[in-house]
């Protein structure tokens, strides 16, 4: 592999990796950490912007509740609020030491808007690939000028990448698809 393709691979690769995290913040009706986690939450009286996972431990006690255990107790009503001015459809309650967030059952119309809206996510990351792959394809060019043997194998290379990748993501489409319809 050539120095473009491995470059295209790392940028594909960080792609995915965006993909893959905001796939993960569309909730299928069970709790799972990747809800909360990377709320920013605007701690110690706003001196500090900080992920939800920064100022407490998450878990899942069942499949509708999450568990947020602060490491500092005295933020845990600036994490309540942070949550809530997310806006992502939670309540959470603070018992004792801990914050509890009960994720309720998802109608029909929610989940058709949910694969709605993943599927917007699926089609962003695509359009990040295929500008990756446009960017290493005008880079071969200016790389191998006049040797269009070594143009046409780099590019065929850059294509199969991208061509896995395509694929990758339309699975991870279909496997939230079927979580989203799970009831």
């Amino acid at each position: 592999m050539d120095q473009i393709a491995q470059d295209s691979q790392k940028r594909i690769d960080k792609i995915l990796n965006v993909v893959k995290t905001d796939l993960d913040t569309i909730r299928t009706g069970r709790a799972t950490p990747a809800l909360v986690e990377n709320i920013v939450i605007s701690a110690y009286e706003g001196s500090a912007q900080l992920k939800v996972m920064e100022l407490a431990t998450v878990a899942v006690t069942d499949s509708q509740t999450i568990v947020l255990t602060p490491f500092d107790p005295s933020v845990a009503s600036e994490v309540v609020k942070g949550i809530e001015a997310a806006n992502v459809g939670f309540t959470p309650i603070v018992d004792g030491n801990v914050i509890r967030i009960s994720i309720p059952s998802l109608s029909q119309e929610r989940r058709e808007e949910l694969i709605k809206a993943m599927k917007q996510k699926l089609e962003n990351g695509k359009i990040m690939v295929r500008q990756a792959r446009h960017e290493a394809m005008e880079n071969i060019k200016k790389e191998y000028e006049g040797r269009e043997d070594d143009i046409t194998r780099a590019e065929k290379e850059i294509q199969k990448i991208v061509d896995e990748t395509m694929e990758k993501i339309e699975e991870w489409g279909r496997q939230k698809e079927v979580e989203l319809m799970q009831i």
